[in-house]
């Protein structure tokens, strides 16, 4: 009877530690991207171009509603990603009750993209939330930004405005206030993502998005994150332990600079995490960040 209950012992052991052992296998783009996709409630123009528009994503009920304003990935980059690339997980915070403004803009690679273009895109499709608050009884007493990859800078940038120069055409008098920002494996120093050749997006991608070196006094004063510290605002990076696309150290790098100037922030390391998990409603990175979109709207 004892050398039963070894075996068996031996054998439950065994098959735990080859699961333990087992390789971590990521998803890829098309199994986020070839799924059904769910649909929008709404959508607005803040301009004349095709991308200058804004999906509204509304919960069941009249509201107010909490909102947050959703920023998509792609590299800066039109042809690699619209917003519909966070349809899955907008969907998923509709269906928790909170509403979602996914904005898009114009990549560096169409015309108008670019500097200031892109900034301005992404700043006016934010602040267009405060004139269609009232037709889509959307709360705006708080709220949260969150940007995935190359989204990810965008949304601590909307949280960065108030810190931009008079003297900066991307100044703004009164930009839409955010509450909290929760970046989803962003890239929010643009400095260190020009100095990096592994950083996903390439090098020369950054030089589109800020204007080449030379043409303003400091082409980062205005576009990168860092240059705009402290931002005043909780800030949540969510970066996957096996992200190969964009490397941890752009997190890391990034917490110790907000921390030096005073911040809140807090760096969220999810294992068996790569890229498209942390944009894929069923991952525990998702889990994680609904969990911090909950709290920046209630605190």
């Amino acid at each position: 009877m004892h050398r039963l209950i070894t075996l068996a012992l031996l054998v439950l052991f065994s098959g735990m530690t080859a699961a333990a052992a087992a390789p971590f296998t990521p998803l890829r783009w098309p199994d986020l991207t070839k799924r059904v996709q769910p649909k929008p409630d709404a959508t607005i123009a803040y301009g004349a171009d095709a991308q200058q528009k804004v999906d509204v994503w509304l919960p069941a009920g009249t509201g107010k509603h909490p909102v947050v304003v959703m920023v998509h990935g792609g590299c800066w980059t039109t042809s690699i990603a619209d917003r519909s690339l966070m349809n899955w997980i907008a969907a998923d915070l509709r269906t928790n009750g909170i509403a979602v403004w996914n904005i898009d803009y114009r990549g560096v690679d169409v015309p108008g993209g670019g500097y200031p273009g892109t900034f301005l895109d992404v700043a006016a499709a934010a602040d267009a939330l405060k004139a269609h608050a009232a037709e889509y009884h959307l709360d705006t007493k708080r709220i949260v930004a969150v940007g995935h990859s190359a989204g990810g800078h965008l949304a601590l940038w909307l949280a960065a405005r108030p810190r931009i120069a008079r003297s900066s055409p991307l100044h703004a008098a009164r930009p839409l206030k955010i509450a909290r920002v929760i970046s989803l494996g962003g890239l929010p120093d643009l400095a260190a993502t020009a100095a990096s050749p592994d950083n996903g997006c390439g090098v020369e991608v950054v030089a589109q998005l800020v204007g080449k070196p030379g043409a303003r006094a400091d082409v980062y004063a205005d576009t990168s994150v860092p240059r705009l510290l402290p931002l005043g605002v909780p800030q949540d990076l969510v970066n996957g332990a096996e992200d190969k696309i964009i490397s941890l150290r752009f997190g890391t790098g990034y917490e110790s600079q907000a921390k030096a100037k005073g911040d809140r922030i807090a760096l969220h390391v999810i294992e068996h995490t790569g890229h498209v998990e942390l944009i894929a409603p069923e991952s525990a990175a998702w889990s994680q960040a609904k969990r911090l979109i909950k709290a920046g709207l209630k605190t």
